[in-house]
C-alpha cells in the first residue's frame, strides 16, 4: 500500500469465520471514526438495497402483509403512518422503445432495525420498511435501485445524463504479461456500452457524446449517456463508471451528473 491513500491506514487482522477481533475493529468504528453530520429537517429520502415479500407460502388473505423495502436512510426522518412515493417504480417500455415510469405511492405500517420495531427512523444503518405495496412487486429484490421518501418530495427520474467525468490511470485488479503492469484505461468511445452506478441503482448506459475538456471546458471531459433504465437522482451525484472487460465489468472511472433528460411519466 506504500505510495497510495491507505500507506498510513491501520491494519486490524480479523476471522468473521471465527469471530477473532471482530470486537476490535467495532471498537476502532467507535472511537476513532468520527459520526458524519445527519440532516434530520429535510425531506427523507432513502435508496433502496433490498426488497421482500414476507409472506410465507399459502398464507391466508386476510393475513397477507404488504412489501417490505430495506435499506439506508440518507437523509430526513420517516415515521410510522407517513404517506410514501417510490420512484421510478414501475417501468414499462412502449412498442417504439420509449420508457416510461409509474411512481408507486403507499403508506408505511412499520418501520425495523434488525429485530427492533420503531416509531421513527433517522439516517444511519439499516432500515426495513414496511408498506401496502402489493407484495409482487417487492420480492426477489425487485425495488433495488430504487428511491423512497415522501410523496412528491422525491428527485426527477432522468433516462439520459450529461456527466463531467474522470478515468484512472490504470485498471484496477487487472495485470498484463508485459512487466506484470495494470493496463492503462482508454478513453470513453461513442456509442460504447457502459455500466453505470449510480445511489443503489446499476443500469447499462450507452455513450451518445463526448466533450473534451481543457481550460475552455473547465479542465473536465463530458459525457452524454442514454442510460437502459430510469433512475431517480439529483444533480451533482457522484456516479461509477465500469466497462467490460474479459467478460468482467471493471471499473475506469467516476463522475458527476451535470444536467440530465428527464424521463416520461405514464
Amino acid at each position: 500500500m506504500a505510495g497510495t491513500v491507505a500507506e498510513t491506514a491501520p491494519i486490524i487482522p480479523i476471522s468473521a469465520v471465527l469471530k477473532y477481533n471482530i470486537d476490535v475493529v467495532s471498537q476502532y468504528l467507535v472511537e476513532r471514526i468520527p459520526l458524519p453530520v445527519r440532516d434530520f429537517v429535510s425531506h427523507p429520502h432513502m435508496i433502496v438495497i433490498r426488497s421482500f415479500d414476507v409472506n410465507k407460502p399459502g398464507e391466508e388473505v386476510e393475513n397477507l402483509k404488504g412489501g417490505v423495502a430495506g435499506g439506508s436512510i440518507m437523509r430526513g426522518v420517516l415515521r410510522m403512518g407517513d404517506e410514501v412515493e417510490v420512484r421510478p417504480g414501475i417501468v414499462v417500455k412502449s412498442a417504439n422503445d420509449q420508457v416510461k415510469y409509474t411512481p408507486i405511492f403507499s403508506r408505511i405500517v412499520s418501520l425495523k432495525a434488525e429485530e427492533n420495531d420503531l416509531e421513527f427512523a433517522v439516517p444511519g444503518g439499516l432500515i426495513g420498511v414496511g408498506t401496502c405495496v402489493d407484495p409482487t412487486l417487492t420480492r426477489a429484490d425487485r425495488l433495488v435501485g430504487h428511491v423512497l421518501g415522501h410523496r412528491g418530495f422525491l428527485p426527477k427520474v432522468y433516462i439520459e445524463v450529461e456527466v463531467s467525468y474522470y478515468l484512472l490511470r490504470r485498471l484496477l485488479g487487472v495485470r498484463t504479461q508485459e512487466g506484470g503492469r495494470a493496463a492503462r484505461v482508454d478513453d470513453l468511445a461513442r456509442s460504447e456500452v457502459l455500466l453505470v452506478n449510480i445511489g443503489s441503482t446499476s443500469t447499462g448506459g450507452k455513450v451518445q457524446a463526448i466533450k473534451k475538456g481543457g481550460k475552455a471546458g473547465g479542465g473536465s471531459d463530458m459525457a452524454k449517456i442514454a442510460l437502459m433504465s430510469p433512475v431517480c437522482t439529483i444533480v451533482g451525484e457522484k456516479i461509477a463508471i465500469s466497462r467490460r472487460i474479459d467478460r468482467h465489468w471493471r471499473l475506469i472511472g467516476w463522475g458527476t451528473i451535470v444536467r440530465g433528460v428527464e424521463c416520461e411519466q405514464a
